[in-house]
């Protein structure tokens, strides 16, 4: 029988993504600074500044790492939230309202 597949991989994606993105919009800000229209600056050219910057900024990784599980929790708490609802709803559908 296959085994179910980790979530671990998912998460270290989400990560990097996330880590990425950051870098990306700090390079777009510093671009913006130097009085450089982001729009006319090719994206491959934003990518090759932003893993740059990545590279010399690794708390990107770990900012990242705290903002998804941050995101995991409020998530949870939503979905914690969002249960609690239903339960009464269906509660309230029984007592024949």
């Amino acid at each position: 029988m296959p085994r179910a597949k980790s979530l671990f991989p998912i998460g270290t994606s989400v990560v990097k993504v996330l880590a990425r993105s950051a870098a990306r919009n700090a390079v777009k800000r510093q671009l913006q600074a130097q009085g450089v229209r982001v729009s006319h600056v090719p994206t491959a050219e934003i990518m090759s500044q932003a893993s740059a910057y990545l590279a010399d900024h690794p708390e990107l990784l770990s900012g990242s790492v705290r903002a998804w599980r941050e995101g995991l929790i409020e998530r949870a708490r939503v979905t914690d939230i969002a249960d609690r609802h239903t339960d009464r709803l269906n509660r309230w559908l029984q007592i024949g309202h």
